[in-house]
């Protein structure tokens, strides 16, 4: 346990509070999530298209909508979880790699990581093949990191 070695009482909180939270819990969440997103059309490839061609501003609104939202729950959340006072480290250039290797994924597939569960509970089956390959690039990533220059 990370947060216990470093001695932070916070952190401690907020892994035995996330231990004690039922699962189930978190899937009505995605079912949720999955709810808004289909119904929203976040997921539909047309209106992602779109946003790529600057055609429409459905997506940029949804997509302010959110960083606003999560804007307002970072300013709540902080002082409880303590990794939000930590900041990110310097070094731009990884980020910006890593946010364009996203994107061109994203404008390849029609879909970022989110609504791939959503589109496939909504019938596109096709979204099968996404979904296997973003399993294979975190498996792969994850057996990669250490290697790799962070």
């Amino acid at each position: 346990m990370k947060a216990a070695a470093t001695g932070s009482a916070a952190a401690v909180d907020v892994a035995a509070s996330t231990a004690r939270t039922p699962r189930w819990r978190y899937l009505l969440i995605g079912a949720y999530l999955g709810f808004v997103l289909v119904k929203s059309e976040a997921v539909s490839w047309f209106r992602i298209v779109e946003m790529f061609r600057f055609e429409s501003f459905h997506m940029y609104g949804v997509i302010g909508g959110a960083l606003a939202v999560a804007f307002i729950s970072i300013r709540l959340m902080d002082g409880r979880v303590p990794y939000l006072r930590e900041g990110m480290p310097a070094g731009w250039r990884r980020y910006a790699y890593g946010g364009s290797l996203f994107g061109i994924g994203w404008a390849l597939t029609g879909a970022c990581p989110g609504p791939i569960a959503a589109l496939i509970g909504s019938g596109a089956w096709g979204y099968l093949v996404v979904f296997l390959a973003a399993l294979l690039g975190a498996y792969l990533y994850g057996n990669l990191a250490e290697r790799l220059p962070h």
